[in-house]
């Protein structure tokens, strides 16, 4: 038996926000980053996710944090059972920090 089925399930499972507070701080991160958008102080999510989608070949693609205060994407990947995450800065699409492979 392969031992990638339960460090996922692990992982999903000791990450996954409780869905009532995860669901309200996704939407306040997308409310957020659709005011600094339309502020014209951020790039759009897609034109972000556009530049570095690309680059994380072979990982799957979990979603998006946005942080108001700095004004910084943190763009969430899974590749063989570890979390990426990809800071950008939301007004140039400059990569400033990578955690994980």
């Amino acid at each position: 038996m392969t031992m990638l089925g339960p460090i996922l399930f692990t992982l999903a499972t000791a990450t996954a926000p409780a869905p009532a507070d995860g669901a309200g701080l996704q939407h306040r991160d997308q409310r957020a980053a659709f005011r600094a958008r339309q502020q014209g102080r951020i790039l759009p999510l897609r034109e972000i996710e556009g530049r570095v989608l690309p680059t994380m070949r072979g990982s799957q693609y979990l979603g998006f944090d946005f942080d108001t205060d700095r004004g910084i994407y943190t763009l969430k990947f899974l590749r063989d059972g570890t979390v990426i995450w990809v800071e950008v800065d939301g007004s140039s699409g400059q990569i400033i920090g990578r955690t994980g492979n």
